[in-house]
């Protein structure tokens, strides 16, 4: 299994981690799962989780989860997956993160350090829902116009 996304992508995935910082910072992976998986765009969100959980909970709303598939279907890609970050922590998914998850989505996990993002790295529920496999993460070169 392997998530391929540009490293403009990834950079604004980063940007949203460190932005949060030093609560989690959450969104949508949006793309295409045809013959491979890839990331075109974020759908960046708020975390609606009340105040004193956001430094290691967030929140998808029903209202985040139809404003991302309407700009999904806007741009003619589909939600195949979530980003957020782990402020202080390692870029490994949590417990929380396993009861939460959906065995189809791509789960990229970003550790933000002091306010900086270090690395990120990509998951997925396997379908029995017991366990998270790592993903590889490809990162493509931008497309010269």
């Amino acid at each position: 299994m392997t998530l391929r996304l540009s490293k403009d992508v990834l950079s604004q995935i980063h940007l949203h981690g460190e932005q949060a910082y030093p609560e989690e910072g959450a969104g949508f992976l949006l793309g295409a799962d045809e013959a491979e998986r890839v990331v075109q765009a974020i759908f960046p969100l708020s975390n609606s989780r009340e105040d004193a959980a956001r430094h290691n909970r967030y929140l998808i709303t029903p209202q985040d989860y139809l404003k991302a598939e309407m700009e999904a279907d806007r741009l003619n890609l589909s939600l195949i997956g979530v980003f957020h970050s782990h402020p202080d922590h390692p870029n490994r998914p949590s417990e929380f993160d396993r009861e939460w998850a959906q065995p189809f989505f791509s789960y990229i996990i970003t550790s933000v350090q002091s306010g900086k993002a270090v690395e990120s790295r990509s998951w997925r529920l396997i379908e029995d829902r017991s366990q998270f496999v790592e993903e590889k993460i490809h990162i493509t070169s931008p497309v010269s116009p």
